[in-house]
């Protein structure tokens, strides 16, 4: 296996082909990068830009260049001395428009009878295949041989309609029943990507079917590509069983996964893999260039302008709570249909995944998180102790599907409850609200940081280490602004409070909040500001949210952002903690990168971010 000495992540789309990509070729060379780092490259929706709702596992994209593009490519990184890293989605496919996945059209026709029946994780018991398309006006008609709800496509099963009927009645032969989308989180019978109803679960755990889903996959290794990133292993059923099958064909690949460690934690010894895709080392590279002396101001500012005396814990398991009963109640459901002995075993079940720590165990590593996570719910609800109990022996059973199932569920609860809720909520210092981040410590001594890295070159000294990824709320050089303020807490004092005083958005720590996205981006576009401050409020899911969201509610933030720009004493302030910002964030910019390039591990560099970038989740 050769490990790259550094990669760089190109997030290839229809705006940036992989010809595009290819272009790049020598000017990566002379950055001294040691391999191209392609975002997911298989056929996915049409329009999207992200790739990671795979349509056809068959072909590569052709909106990004095709399979020609691909070949042109990795013949450009070999001549330049440069390996090719590929990300790849084993855990859903993408069916938002089902004519453009063959699989999932095949099984909406076919039903169980489908020969890719197998590929998606659905709970045929429950009957027909539950789709959450419809708005209030559910008109349906048949064009084409197809059922249509307005630009929406759906097959028609062999035989089930013939001219003129009714299509109503045509719908109610089908395999599928289409059913309004808000009544997916509680109805929906096949696993989802988190609560995403248009990325389907893959059972990549039965040979058969990551035979057929990675045969493209195993011909880029054949072919010698350098190595593989893995997304999300935390949704699959079996995570080191699949990793094993990967490894029969790609030995000699330089394998990552995207895992998320929580502090203290450590990835299964068991896996063969290299590592992580870095959202640790981002922890600690942010953590060391923050003054952990000066945490004890922060938190007294913090809840004194805005009230909020609830710990970052209190806030993860009410963000957890609020995913677990509003968007994953569907799952629970098919848990809890596996112990129909037992009474309110779904209630129980919602409750261990709420207490987990951790994203997941894996049974029978992890062991420890699970025991902690039953006592931790028995402890919350007494009322469910005994019901606990009775579940324990099953979910400690690896070979039990409860239990399996309890792991997919848990990590989904981690993902939405915590870094989609429970960070824009507590808004202490928002630097440390990042994927894979730990809000609760307030920088990382240098000694502790040493400790880190020493323990990093013993465990997984070929893991990667990253600063940015096209999953980061801030950009480095936004969190590297932001660390400035841990050193000038008199100065920070200052503006935040003229911002909370002067705006007048009911939520103070979103107050709180925006002020610091303020001072960690500058004075980007309003624009941009703006949208990010509707995303940001609508995460939270407190006063306004996606399926609800509150007109005066987000008028007021709107109205703060407006105010920042416009007020000439809040302008004026904001104008002059910049100019005592802006030099110190380029240092700490340079430093961290510095950091990020030493330490043991293989550096990505997100594509851009080699020159200055402050952006958010845009």
């Amino acid at each position: 296996m050769t490990i790259p000495s550094s990669t760089y992540r190109l997030q290839v789309n229809r705006s940036f082909t992989l010809d595009d990509a290819a272009r790049l070729i020598g000017y990566l060379s002379e950055l001294g990068v040691g391999a191209v780092y392609l975002s997911p490259i298989l056929q996915s929706t049409t329009g999207s830009d992200h790739g990671y709702d795979t349509t056809d596992v068959s072909r590569v994209d052709q909106d990004r260049g095709g399979a020609e593009a691909l070949e042109r490519l990795m013949a450009s990184a070999r001549a330049a001395g440069l390996g090719v890293i590929i990300d790849i989605v084993p855990n859903h496919l993408g069916i938002a428009h089902p004519i453009e996945n063959p699989a999932w059209w095949d099984v909406l026709r076919l039903g169980p009878d489908s020969p890719y029946a197998s590929w998606f994780d659905i709970d045929w018991s429950r009957g027909r295949i539950v789709v959450p398309i419809l708005g209030d006006d559910a008109r349906l008609t048949v064009v084409d041989g197809e059922l249509r709800y307005f630009e929406h496509r759906f097959p028609l099963a062999p035989g089930s309609w013939s001219e003129g009927e009714d299509a109503d009645v045509v719908h109610d032969r089908q395999h599928y029943q289409l059913i309004h989308h808000s009544r997916g989180n509680t109805e929906i019978n096949y696993r989802r990507f988190f609560a995403i109803t248009t990325l389907a679960g893959v059972r990549a755990e039965d040979p058969q079917v990551f035979s057929a889903t990675h045969a493209l996959i195993r011909g880029w290794c054949e072919a010698g590509i350098a190595g593989l990133r893995i997304d999300h292993p935390d949704g699959l059923r079996d995570p080191l069983g699949y990793l094993h099958r990967l490894r029969s064909f790609a030995a000699e690949q330089w394998i990552t996964v995207e895992k998320i460690l929580e502090p203290g934690e450590e990835l299964p010894k068991t896996w063969p893999v290299a590592g992580t895709t870095g959202y640790d080392a981002m922890r600690e590279v942010t953590g060391v260039f923050i003054n952990h002396d000066h945490g004890p101001e922060f938190t007294a500012l913090y809840q004194r302008l805005t009230g909020d005396d609830a710990t970052i814990g209190d806030h993860i398991e009410a963000g957890k709570r609020l995913v677990v009963n509003t968007l994953l109640p569907a799952e629970v459901r098919r848990m809890a249909a596996l112990a129909p002995e037992i009474p309110n075993a779904g209630a129980a079940l919602a409750e261990v995944a709420i207490a987990f720590t951790v994203y997941r165990s894996y049974l029978p590593e992890g062991v420890a998180d699970l025991d902690h996570a039953l006592a931790a719910a028995a402890r919350r609800r007494p009322d469910l102790a005994g019901t606990i109990d009775q579940l324990s022996p099953r979910l400690h059973d690896h070979a039990d599907d409860l239990a399996l199932r309890m792991q997919q569920l848990s990590s989904a609860a981690m993902a939405k409850g915590v870094e989609d809720t429970a960070y824009y909520r507590y808004s202490r210092f928002v630097a440390l609200n990042e994927v894979g981040g730990d809000p609760d410590q307030f920088g990382i001594p240098l000694q502790d940081f040493h400790a880190l890295q020493a323990s990093r070159l013993s465990r997984e000294p070929a893991s990667m280490t990253g600063l940015s990824t096209h999953d980061t709320k801030r950009s480095e050089d936004v969190r590297a602004r932001l660390a400035v303020l841990s050193e000038i807490p008199d100065a920070w004092e200052g503006f935040a409070e003229l911002f909370v005083n002067l705006t007048t958005i009911p939520n103070r720590p979103f107050r709180y909040f925006l002020a610091q996205t303020l001072v960690g981006t500058g004075p980007i576009e309003p624009a941009r500001m703006h949208a990010y401050a509707g995303k940001a409020m609508r995460e939270a899911s407190e006063d306004t949210t996606w399926t609800r969201p509150d007109e005066s509610y987000e008028a007021a933030v709107h109205e703060a952002v407006d105010v920042a720009y416009e007020d000439p004493r809040l302008r004026g302030a904001w104008d002059q903690l910049e100019v005592l910002i802006t030099a110190p964030g380029w240092s700490n910019s340079l430093g961290q990168k510095l950091v990020q390039l030493t330490m043991p591990g293989v550096p990505d560099v997100y594509q851009g971010t080699e020159l200055w970038d402050y952006s958010l989740v845009d």
